[in-house]
């Protein structure tokens, strides 16, 4: 079977200067669209036609001349993201991350003989919401990976438990839920009933992470996002639109928090 995509990498020379970007021919595509990744830049998505493989590259660099100021002013976001990200230090001991929307600073306080594993506790002081890190002296994972196991955990806690808010008012059922870590969507749904979600909407504010759990259980009624869809998401998150928009202005940040 042929691969739905293929990937190449280029540069725009636009007249502000050059633009590296990938080259994505898709055959699912139907339109020319351009996405700025949180960690892989600008992606330029060309249909996988004929005419689309021939000139892929002339019309997705005239298509980056078009928007060119919106590209920019993406970049210079998503690179100003990462600089405060890495200035708060990320997910070790002294750094900081979000948990539930709020700043959380890392503190990993030793190790503990005596407990069968490793433990994240979240504790406040005078300074702000701390998340506590005790190892075992057997622990050979590192205190990020210690960390986001943890938050996978909480994570999982948290969707079945949005999951189970809405299911009987929306009246559908889910068959498997499973948590991952996409890059470009926050969660899926699929034709049989699956869902999947990513675990960093634990870093989320609920209200972000319950916003993404109606949305896919909506399309277990309804595929696509036409208005009939929109209504079913709105029945239950009214302020739905508040909470993608969120996710869409953060999302360098929530990405990038455990690189």
């Amino acid at each position: 079977m042929r691969d739905s995509f293929s990937e190449t990498s280029a540069i725009a020379q636009l007249p502000a200067g050059p633009v590296p970007f990938t080259l994505r021919h898709s055959v699912r595509a139907r339109s020319l669209r351009v996405v700025i990744h949180p960690d892989r830049g600008v992606v330029v998505t060309v249909p996988a036609t004929r005419h689309g493989r021939t000139h892929g590259e002339r019309l997705a660099v005239e298509f980056l001349g078009q928007r060119e100021r919106w590209v920019r002013r993406h970049l210079e976001r998503n690179a100003q993201a990462l600089a405060e990200l890495a200035a708060r230090g990320g997910a070790i001991n002294g750094g900081s991350v979000r948990y539930l929307g709020e700043w959380h600073r890392i503190a990993v306080a030793g190790t503990v003989a005596r407990t069968a594993r490793s433990t994240v506790e979240r504790l406040g002081d005078i300074d702000g919401d701390v998340l506590v890190v005790r190892r075992t002296t057997r622990e050979r994972r590192t205190d990020t990976a210690v960390l986001e196991s943890w938050f996978r955990e909480r994570a999982q806690l948290a969707i079945d438990a949005s999951i189970a808010r809405h299911v009987e008012a929306l009246g559908v059922t889910p068959r498997s839920v499973t948590l991952r870590d996409p890059r470009s969507r926050w969660g899926s749904a699929s034709r049989i009933g699956g869902l999947s979600f990513s675990w960093r909407l634990i870093l989320a504010p609920p209200d972000a992470l319950d916003t993404v759990v109606v949305h896919e259980l909506a399309h277990l009624r309804i595929f696509g996002h036409g208005p009939t869809f929109w209504g079913v998401v709105a029945s239950r998150r009214p302020d739905h639109a508040t909470w993608r928009r969120w996710l869409h202005d953060h999302a360098t940040e929530l990405h990038g928090a455990f690189d």
